[in-house]
């Protein structure tokens, strides 16, 4: 190989992953070049008082010096706030539930790897996500971890080709218990027996109260609203349609005899609809923001599945394209609480065709019965 395409960039953040890939990259031949971002601030990343850096990109050093390899900080907290936190309070702010790894992926990390790639004459980079890649027709496709409790290919459906051609996943033929042992057989005993983040990185407790801290404003913007039943009947006050989202239970603040879960969401009207369980189910859902590798394959699929939220299971499903870049999906079983602003990513068996943002499901009934009187579905 050419000296740059010995050269990988690997994104560490100080962690078990990110930290056996530089390890596994080292042992296959690759010159590792290490970037930790500094995305936000929190007091609990910090030890002490005096510590200028937090405690992540304190360990990514370490472990880069143990390495041997050269380590950069991209300092990238101003450009977060104003693309991944405004995204994610805007989406609340509109009535819908975000899921920001999603857009930080292609829209953030992703990028500034590349970036920071072609600025420290990489030719790849790397990740420590559990999943895997492979090549077909010309393109390049996403494959699901061997790992099933810690896949995270529903994560990155929206990465471009361009981004995937340079991508390297170490860790996808391995569970996560095997990166521990293999982490551990390499002298990062207590690294390996680390615990870990399962959390949105930058939300330290409870979603309302990052919402309250960052938008002083926000009783006064949306205020106190409705709780509804499905024929529109008033059951009671809400604090706000921000605080509450499909599917929820607790922490509602109602007494209505029986257990009651939020079915809809009005941002217009600040009107929240409960209901049971059973009202929760839907055979169809709307998706828009459409990106897919290939739509032909897509329709054609005989094997195709749907997930609607991370640790959902897929469901097989059929779709149907309408306008303005939407897809009508059809389950082939119920699913439950299709929750908009979440993504729904397409697989045949365990292969990303791409996704789309689940869309407010208004009038999906009578798309429905129209795509089926036409024989779309």
């Amino acid at each position: 190989m050419k000296e740059k395409e010995k050269r990988i960039l690997v994104g560490m953040s100080g962690g078990i992953d990110s930290s056996a890939a530089c390890i596994m990259l080292q042992e296959q031949g690759y010159e590792v070049v290490g970037v930790t971002m500094r995305t936000w601030d929190h007091p609990s990343h910090f030890s002490t008082p005096d510590q200028e850096q937090p405690n992540e990109i304190l360990e990514a050093q370490d472990v880069a010096r143990r390495l041997g390899i050269e380590h950069h900080i991209a300092d990238v907290r101003e450009e977060f706030r104003q693309v991944i936190v405004k995204y994610f309070i805007d989406e609340y702010m509109s009535g819908r539930t975000p899921n920001p790894c999603v857009m930080c992926n292609p829209l953030f990390k992703e990028r500034i790897l590349c970036e920071w790639a072609d600025r420290t004459n990489c030719a790849w980079i790397a990740t420590g996500h559990y999943c895997q890649l492979e090549n077909r027709n010309g393109k390049r496709y996403i494959i699901t971890g061997d790992d099933t409790t810690k896949d995270q290919s529903y994560f990155l459906w929206k990465l471009p080709q361009e981004i995937l051609q340079r991508m390297i996943f170490p860790l996808g033929g391995m569970t996560k218990s095997s990166v521990r042992e293999y982490l551990a057989s390499k002298g990062f005993e207590t690294k390996a027996h680390g615990g870990e983040s399962m959390e949105i990185c930058f939300i330290d407790k409870d979603y309302r109260e990052f919402l309250r801290e960052h938008c002083p404003d926000i009783d006064e913007k949306i205020g106190t609203g409705w709780f509804v039943n499905s024929q529109g009947v008033k059951l009671g006050q809400h604090k706000g349609f921000a605080y509450y989202t499909i599917g929820q239970r607790k922490g509602l603040e109602i007494a209505l005899g029986k257990p009651a879960y939020v079915l809809k969401i009005n941002p217009v009207k600040n009107t929240v609809m409960l209901g049971d369980a059973d009202e929760l189910k839907a055979n169809y859902m709307l998706i828009e923001d459409v990106k897919v590798i290939d739509m032909e394959e897509l329709l054609a699929c005989k094997n195709l599945s749907v997930r609607i939220r991370y640790r959902s299971q897929p469901i097989p499903c059929r779709v149907a394209t309408l306008d303005n870049n939407r897809l009508l999906v059809k389950f082939a079983t119920e699913a439950s609480a299709i929750t908009p602003g979440q993504s729904a990513v397409f697989y045949e068996d365990r292969r990303v065709l791409g996704g789309g943002f689940i869309s407010f499901q208004n009038g999906v009934k009578k798309m429905a019965a129209d795509m089926s009187l036409q024989h779309q579905l």
